[in-house]
Parts: structure tokens; sequence; C-alpha cells
């Protein structure tokens, strides 16, 4: 069957794909029916706008003392002026009227792509429940979600061996995971951070024993991508009695392994510094200055594939790409099973390349590819480097690897956001509002 094209008779998935274009032909219409040549005024307003409001961003982290306030009162002012303008212009209804109709469509749009997308989406394959279940837990993250959920005790409940870290007194999770295997463990699973997770992972992978996800971390981008239930860390117990298994891919960074990606420069930098950990807006601000004017010395050197960059300030290698609007790679990857690596190298030596950041993909300051190799060297003989948001010192050149369905998870069978979030493609869209076939409603 034809990508992006419901079964026949699938009239829900179609008429959501109708009413995405629907809502963004209103919007358009809307803007050129009242505003008429002023709609170009508008676009051309806002987008000076968020330009003035990006370089004052990039103003404030680069900045300090009066400066860095002078920069706020830029960043905070451009959507205020924009807004007053509009006002001013009796035109301020058009542009939220606009707005929501261009948020209805792309929640509609996305809404239909994610119902086709399930077709495509692992199930994951029926097995029966483990035996001898082993977690870890650390208390501490998230922000105490470990115990504010109970998760220890409906974990024991469910007959899983639970080892909390706070009362072990080791935080080397990958030797806990190891005698675990040792003593008969037949799954490995995790309440805790991204880096807690890639290092038991990683015990998983190298024992062949499924994993399990319990999203009890502060960001928890890993179990984003797997469809869990963030909000509700102890649905994710419920693999242990009613789960399934898929594969996953998994990335290498000279022989560590992660889950989500290995950064360079400028994060990986921030994340070396002790103070990161406790206080991560405060660490930043202060170090950002230097980092961002300065960039990393020696410099970074990138190799994907045929892609060669020089003297980028930040990189990011992913397991499988992040979707294609998320310029600094915070968001969601649509699959974590395509098999190659997502980089991203972004230049930003001033303001103005801030700015052209805004064009995305378009932007001559970012550099975006997929390969199944990528080296980053410098001349130095090892860089640091963030693994999972977990600092670390590589010894260059770093080599970042692929190493498709490596990963067993076990997940719940019912999960509310199963199948990542797909990117809005509007080609993909319109096979599914005006498929062949159907005919007319």
């Amino acid at each position: 069957m034809d990508e992006g094209r419901p079964a026949t008779g699938d009239r829900a998935t179609t008429w959501l794909a109708r009413a995405a274009f629907a809502a963004a032909a209103a919007a358009v219409g809307l803007l050129v029916g009242v505003a008429g040549l002023r709609g170009i005024g508008l676009l051309a307003v806002g987008a000076a706008g968020a330009a003035t409001g990006i370089a004052g961003l990039w103003w404030f982290l680069t900045r300090r003392g009066l400066r860095r306030l002078a920069a706020a009162a830029v960043t905070i002012a451009a959507p205020v002026t924009v807004v007053t303008l509009y006002g001013r212009a009796g035109l301020l209804w058009l542009v939220l009227t606009c707005a929501a109709l261009s948020i209805a469509a792309a929640a509609a749009g996305g809404a239909a792509l994610r119902q086709t997308g399930r077709a495509e989406d692992a199930q994951g394959s029926e097995v029966p429940p483990p035996r001898h279940p082993f977690l870890v837990m650390n208390p501490r993250s998230g922000g105490g979600k470990v115990q504010r959920c109970d998760l220890a005790r409906k974990a024991r409940a469910l007959g899983a061996e639970v080892v909390l870290l706070d009362e072990v007194g080791t935080s080397d999770v990958a030797a806990l995971a190891r005698r675990a295997v040792r003593a008969g463990a037949d799954l490995l699973g995790v309440a805790a951070g991204d880096g807690t997770q890639a290092a038991v992972a990683a015990v998983a992978v190298d024992n062949d024993l499924p994993f399990l996800v319990i999203p009890a971390g502060t960001r928890n981008h890993f179990a984003m991508d797997l469809g869990l239930d963030r909000a509700d860390p102890a649905s994710g117990l419920d693999a242990l009695t009613n789960g399934v298994e898929i594969r996953t891919d998994v990335g290498l960074v000279n022989d560590r392994m992660f889950v989500n990606n290995a950064s360079f420069g400028v994060y990986a930098a921030l994340v070396q510094s002790p103070a990161y950990r406790d206080d991560k807006a405060g660490t930043a601000l202060e170090l950002l200055p230097d980092l961002l004017t300065a960039g990393h010395d020696p410099p970074l050197r990138l190799r994907a594939g045929q892609t060669l960059v020089y003297g980028p300030p930040a990189i990011l290698v992913s397991n499988n790409p992040y979707a294609v609007n998320d310029v600094i790679g915070t968001g969601r990857r649509e699959r974590l099973t395509d098999g190659v690596l997502g980089v991203l190298a972004v230049s930003a030596n001033g303001a103005s390349d801030a700015v052209r950041l805004l064009r995305g993909d378009r932007s001559k300051g970012l550099t975006r590819c997929t390969t199944d190799e990528a080296v980053v060297d410098a001349d130095t003989p090892w860089i640091p480097a963030g693994v999972d948001g977990e600092p670390a010192r590589l010894s260059t050149p770093v080599r970042c690897r692929i190493r498709p369905g490596a990963l067993r998870v076990r997940v719940p069978r019912n999960r509310p956001g199963r199948g990542p979030r797909p990117p809005l493609d509007w080609r993909r869209l319109g096979r599914l509002a005006f498929p062949a076939g159907l005919g007319r409603p």
C-alpha cells in the first residue's frame, strides 16, 4: 500500500486530512480577504519581530552584566511591540484567528498522519511475562518521581526485584545489571534518567535480554519516542504483565552506547561542569558567553559520509534523526528503527547567524544529514562530550556508529503515544485527503 494512503473506508483519517487543508486554506483566505496587501505587512512585521527577538536572545546568552539586561529587554520588547502594532492597526483579532486556524490545521494533520503511522509502527511481538525482572530505580531522578509515584512498591507487587540507588551505596548501574544477569534476571529495567537507561540498556544488548523503560527522569526523551506516558511513569510497569516486545536501534560513540544522542562542543562543555546538574540555568548563563563567542579550542572537525564541516561550535549525533523541523535536536524522532544516525552541526558566530537559523534546513549555519557512521575529530588526544546528557571524555577521533535493531524493548501493549509524532508532510496529507479510489463522500 502506498505510504500515507489510508485503507479503503478509513474515512476518519481522510476527514482529518481534509480538515487540515480546510483550516490552512481558511487561514490564508482570511488573511488575504481581510487584510489584502496589508497581509504582507503583517507577515513582515511578524518576521521582523521574530528576528529581533532571536538576535536579542543571542546577545542575552553571550553577554554579561548590564549588556545582558539590555539584551533581555530587547528579547521581551520584540514580541510586545509586534502585538501592540497589530492592535493599533485593528488586526490583532485577525492575527489571533489565523494563528488558531494554523494550530488547528497542524493538529488535524498530525492526527491524520499518526493514524496512518500506527499501521506502520512496530506493534510488537507477543511475549510471556518475565519470570525474574530486575529494575534499577533512582529516587533522585525527575525531582523524586520514584517516590511520588510509589514505583518501587508497585514493581515489587508485580514480582520484580527492585534496587534503589540511594540504598546500595554505588552509582555503577551497569555493574548492578551484570550482577543481576548472573543471578538469573531475564529482563532489565530502569526508572531514572536517559543516561542511566543507556548504561543498563547496554548490558541488556550484550546479554540479548529485553529492556524496560519507566519514564521517571526529567526529560525522558527515549520514553517519549517509544510512545510511553511520561505523565504517568507507573504505567510503564504494565509491560511486566501486559507487554509486547519491539526492537530499536542504538548508537555507539567509540565503545559507549547511547539511546538518544551524543553531543560535542557547547553542550558537551556545559555538562562537564560539576555545577551543571544542580543548577542548569545558572551554570549555562555563566558559561555560555565564553563558549558561544570563543568556540571550541581546538576547532572540531566533522565527517559524516560525504559531508565535511570544519569548526562548528555544536555537533549532535543522534540514534535516528530528529524531526526535520527540530533545529537543535531536542524534540521527537519519527522512528527508532531506520538504521541511521542523524547528524546536526550548528554554526552561529553572531546574532545574524542565529537569526538565519530560523530558515531551518535552508540556513547555511545548519548542516543536517543521515549516515551510518560519523567521525568527530580535533587536534587534541580527547574531547569533551555529552552522551545521553552525561559528561564524558572521548579519545579522538571519535567514531559514532549505528547498531540497527540491537535493543529488545519491552513496552506496554497500550501506550498513548504509540508512534512518535511525524513531521507535518503536506504532500503525504494530500494523498490522505484525496486518495484514489475512495470517490466523493
